[in-house]
């Protein structure tokens, strides 16, 4: 994980159908000691830390398993922050992008028309903020590091724990 993602995801095949890999998440969870939370709904599963062990930065692990068409099912993970996170730094980068797309406009045609810009001097302030923002989204990548090796590991316990002769394969993993 030491990508340039901010969400890193991954995919696998498992050698079971797709209702049999869910089957066996869900009895993970309703067996668990409490270390991982999660919901099950239809295919598509989310792994959390208990809200006691949880901090801002804490990542979820969202699954998505489906019948693979070779046989087997494929399980794509896909790691981020909780939506609220989500959506505040969505909001973020937008409202950046909004006021620097004004000021943009503005200032070059302020520029065009033989004048004076001088908001353009707030284009490399928004770029600044911007890496600010994208600097805080690695460094809480990295404060849950690993609560998202738990949640992995919790998943791949699950899997193997019930069919500890299975052959799981790779695909691609970010």
């Amino acid at each position: 994980m030491t990508t340039v993602e901010i969400r890193p995801r991954f995919q696998r095949q498992y050698p079971a159908t797709a209702e049999q890999v869910i089957h066996r998440l869900s009895e993970a969870l309703k067996n668990s000691d409490g270390s991982i939370k999660g919901s099950v709904m239809d295919h598509h599963i989310v792994l959390r830390m208990p809200v006691e062990q949880q901090h801002y930065w804490s990542p979820q692990l969202s699954l998505t398993i489906e019948d693979n068409m070779e046989g087997g099912a494929l399980i794509r993970g896909l790691y981020g922050p909780r939506p609220s996170v989500w959506l505040m730094f969505v909001f973020l980068y937008s409202s950046l992008g909004a006021i620097s797309l004004f000021i943009g406009i503005t200032g070059f045609s302020q520029l065009s028309l033989g004048m004076s810009a001088p908001a353009l001097w707030a284009l490399p302030v928004a770029a600044g903020i911007a890496l600010i923002l994208y600097l805080f989204a690695k460094a809480g990548e990295r404060l849950g590091k690993d609560e998202m090796h738990r949640l992995r590991n919790f998943m791949d316990a699950a899997l193997v724990q019930t069919e500890a002769k299975a052959s799981i394969r790779e695909v691609s993993d970010a």
